[in-house]
This record gives structure tokens, sequence and C-alpha cells, in this order.
């Protein structure tokens, strides 16, 4: 897919844009959906905030060694051992001062890396461990957010933190988290998610939490189609109404070459694209769950060919040893994209944000456009 400009050519002919390297990516402005609080951390905050709370679980006692840990043992190919490695980051954010932290360090290792908007995630019912409530876990984490991104723009950073508040799709407090979301909706929180593994415990199981999002005109995105496949997406839109897929890779598996050699889109695939339900793509974490075998077998260029709303996404950043500037240089690598490539999927994205429509033309007008104006030269 070539790199096109407004005009319609080349734009590696066209005035010299700038190169596609890791340096020049980073100063591009990007959006994220699919970030999780509890899979960003850095290592050395992981280190000092055991020590802080008494954690002795950690598997690596000093940052650079727990960071190559996090990352070797994310690369097992399967999902649910994939998610073990949540318990040490989880133990460590389990009071006010750890998880204003976290939130913090968040929004500004993001806005050091370009991303001028994201929706990052977690699951307050997993913070309880040392007292707090979930309206205080909450309150917390937003409050780390703020002071984020006011220390980005002390930087001269831009970002603005929406938080998307999960339930774990094995637990039963899915309404209660439900209702959380809608609680703190004017105070930063964007919507509502369901995570956790896939195989048994599918979206349907968590249909009352649905029904009160969409009572109450709020949004929400599920976890669907990285480890189950078809069915678990099919039950996130039919049953559930969601208005995004987390991850949604497997909708690949609804498409077929036909026998003049041209894709074919089963009912779910053509429906997904038809209704322009976004996919939150997160492609070095597909690798490591074993969703896909590789970067270059990513079915992400063939969605993007095949002009699904495809958006690129980190999931978890310490556990894939990523960032945003990273997963599109990998895309970029791997399927020879160009600017105006990234900049197509950065507006995906924020078109897909639970940002109201007016902020959201306002980014992709105001910042998206102009900053990969200057990029393509």
């Amino acid at each position: 897919m070539a790199a096109v400009d407004e005009t319609g050519t080349n734009a590696t002919t066209t005035g010299g844009p700038a190169p596609l390297d890791l340096r020049s990516i980073a100063q591009a402005p990007k959006a994220l959906l699919h970030d999780h609080l509890d899979g960003g951390l850095r290592p050395s905050t992981v280190v000092e905030l055991a020590a802080d709370c008494g954690y002795d679980g950690l598997p690596a006692a000093d940052a650079d060694s727990l960071g190559r840990w996090f990352r070797d043992a994310a690369d097992s190919g399967s999902l649910e051992l994939y998610l073990e490695t949540f318990a040490h980051t989880v133990a460590v954010m389990q009071t006010a001062e750890g998880l204003q932290r976290v939130a913090r360090e968040c929004a500004e290792d993001l806005a050091a890396d370009g991303v001028i908007y994201a929706e990052v995630r977690y699951a307050p019912e997993q913070h309880l461990e040392k007292g707090l409530t979930l309206d205080e876990v909450v309150q917390h984490t937003l409050e780390g957010f703020r002071q984020g991104e006011s220390a980005a723009r002390a930087a001269g950073k831009q970002i603005r933190v929406g938080c998307l508040l999960t339930a774990m799709r094995h637990a039963a407090r899915s309404r209660e988290i439900a209702e959380l979301a809608v609680r703190y909706r004017d105070q930063g929180v964007v919507g509502f998610d369901i995570a956790g593994k896939e195989a048994g415990f599918p979206p349907s199981r968590h249909l009352d939490a649905f029904e009160y999002m969409r009572a109450n005109n709020a949004h929400f995105t599920i976890h669907a189609g990285e480890a189950f496949g078809l069915p678990s997406i099919h039950e996130a839109i039919a049953f559930c109404g969601t208005d995004r897929l987390g991850h949604g890779v497997r909708i690949v598996d609804d498409i077929h070459t036909g026998d003049d050699g041209t894709p074919q889109l089963g009912r779910l695939a053509a429906y997904v694209r038809d209704k322009r339900i976004p996919l939150e793509l997160c492609p070095s974490s597909n690798v490591q769950t074993g969703a896909v075998a590789s970067i270059a077998e990513h079915p992400f260029d063939v969605l993007a060919r095949l002009r699904f709303r495809v958006t690129v996404n980190t999931d978890n950043r310490l556990m894939s040893d990523t960032s945003m500037s990273r997963e599109m240089k990998a895309l970029v690598d791997a399927f020879g994209y160009g600017w105006s490539d990234l900049e197509r999927f950065t507006i995906n994205a924020l078109k897909s944000s639970f940002l109201p429509f007016d902020e959201r033309l306002a980014l992709i007008d105001d910042v998206v456009k102009p900053g990969y104006a200057v990029l393509l030269g």
C-alpha cells in the first residue's frame, strides 16, 4: 500500500518526506484505543512500588532483568499464560500512591511517544486488596492521569487520556463496573470493557452490564476474537451490541479467497466492515498470545486493504516491550506502509474513539492532519 499524498501522487517523489524510522514516527501524532494500565508499567516502577508495599514475589530484583522477564514470559504463545504475568503488576497497584504514580507515568510515557489521545483501560475490581473502594480506585487513577497530562504539557507535549473501566469476564461484577463507568463518565471515564480469558467465558454472560450501558447512552468495547475466534466476535456484536472489537483479529477467519483469486467476505466479516465496527488490532501482542504466527503474517494488511476500520494499538507495553511508534514501525517494515497510511490508521482511531464528535474532529483537523503534512514534506 504505497504512501499517497493529498494530490494522489507518491509521497516519496514530492518534496522529501521524513524518513520512516522510529525517531520520525515518534514525532507523528498518534491515537491509541487499546492499552492496559497494568500492562504498561516501567520496570523500575514495578521494582520500587514492590519495595514500598512489601511485595516480595517479583521474579527479578533489578529493572533491566525484570523487563526482560516480562517480555520473555509473555512470549508464550498462549493467552492464558500471557495473562499470568499481570499478577506482579497488579500486586503493586493496590494503594492510592501506586495507582496515581502508574497512571501519571502512563500519560507521560505515551505523550513522549507522540500519542495525543489515548484510551487506557484497567479493572478496578483487581485493586481492592489494600482496602480501597471501587470509587477510590477510579478517583486515584483519574487523578494520576490528570497529573500526567499536566507534566506532559510542561514538557511541551500534548496528550489527553480517557479511561475505560474493565470488568473481568470470569467474575460476576460486570454490572457493578458498568455502573461505575457511568458514574464517572463526566470525570474522565469514557467507556466500559470486559477482558480476560475468552474460552468458556463468552461476552453474553454479561448482557446485563451491556444493556445498562446502552440504556445510559454509554460507550463500550469488548475483548473478542483474539483467542476464541468468530463465535466470540459474533456474540459481542449480535447479542451485546459492542461499539468496537478489542482485538477482533480472528475476523480474518471469515475471509476466503474465491476461485478468481479475490477475497470473499463471509456474512460476519461483511457486517463488521459495512457497519464500520472498529478493530483494536495489537500486532505484537497478537503474536505473543499465539493469535497470529508473526507480524509478517498478521492479517492487519489484508484487513487494511479491504478497508476494514483498522487501528494500531499497543495492548501491553511492558509485556511486549513496545510503544505506538514501535508498533507502527513493525507494520511499515512488514507491509511497506508510508506516512499517508499511518495517518489513515490514526484518523481511524480518532473516528472510533469515545470522545464527543466535535472533539474528535478538532484533533483530526487541528493536530493530526497538520502533523502528518509536515512529515509528508
